[in-house]
């Protein structure tokens, strides 16, 4: 049972946190269309950096499709 309670508390946490996140509007402006294909051409290729590059930029993304839910 504690460490049931373990995992909710650190849930709750983690999603404190995201909100805040989110709040304080702290993401990375969204790539031009002619970067974002750039970094889907190098993440094709296996460069991890523009696999976290698209990712990065994409969280607003993300942000705004989790608060309708």
């Amino acid at each position: 049972m504690a460490g049931l309670l373990t995992v909710i508390t650190m849930f709750f946490r983690d999603l404190m946190l995201f909100v805040s996140y989110i709040k304080n509007n702290a993401f990375p402006q969204p790539l031009s269309e002619e970067e974002e294909n750039m970094y889907l051409e190098r993440m094709a290729e296996g460069d991890k950096h523009a696999r976290n590059r698209l990712i990065e930029h994409n969280l607003r993304l993300v942000a705004h499709i989790v608060k309708r839910l």
